[in-house]
């Protein structure tokens, strides 16, 4: 029963969707700006370290999101103590191929509630939302995030207007305290330089 545990959470690890953007009355594009290259590499990585997570701590699949942009690792959510942040930190160290590591793990408060957690959750409600009705926006290139009223933003932009936009946005959240964007425009791309 354990094995097959193990093998239904891998195998829903494996299953990625494609951001995409509709354009008239069901007709979707896909929208992101990586090769098919980068992407593969990238979703290998992600999907890597989200295997080795769970395997250490099944737990890890509902309280920690990984995102992976160019080879730059991004960890958001909750642990209970500064020593598991330190050892998901490392894991993510050790990912072949790794670029850096952004971590924006939180480590939970004794007297974290319900109210605070739906406050987090209506928040990133709100900022994807507003996103997708952005028109100035693709919000499939995002990845949000709230922790403690603080919004991540974890994306690629396809320029620094689209960019400032998102930012905009967010700071127009009612209750979000901080915004915190690690939003890479296309240009800064690695295989997109010279």
């Amino acid at each position: 029963m354990k094995k097959l545990i193990n093998i239904l959470i891998i195998l829903t690890l494996l299953v990625s969707c494609s951001p995409t953007r509709q354009l008239g009355a069901g007709v979707k594009i896909s929208i992101d700006p990586r090769t098919i290259g980068m992407q593969i590499d990238d979703s290998i990585m992600q999907k890597n370290l989200q295997a080795r997570l769970a395997l250490k701590e099944k737990k890890y699949l509902l309280t920690l999101q990984v995102e992976v942009l160019d080879g730059r690792i991004f960890l958001a959510g909750k642990v209970d103590s500064s020593e598991e942040k330190v050892k998901v930190t490392k894991m993510a160290w050790e990912t072949k191929g790794v670029r850096s590591v952004n971590n924006a793990i939180n480590i939970k408060k004794a007297n974290s509630d319900l109210k605070s957690t739906a406050k987090d959750i209506l928040i990133t409600s709100q900022l994807r939302t507003a996103l997708i009705f952005n028109k100035k926006t693709f919000s499939r290139n995002y990845t949000l995030e709230t922790i403690n009223k603080s919004i991540y933003i974890f994306g690629i932009a396809m320029d620094a207007d689209e960019k400032a936009e998102v930012i905009n946005e967010a700071n127009k959240i009612y209750d979000a305290e901080k915004v915190i964007p690690s939003i890479y425009l296309v240009s800064d791309l690695s295989r997109n330089k010279k």
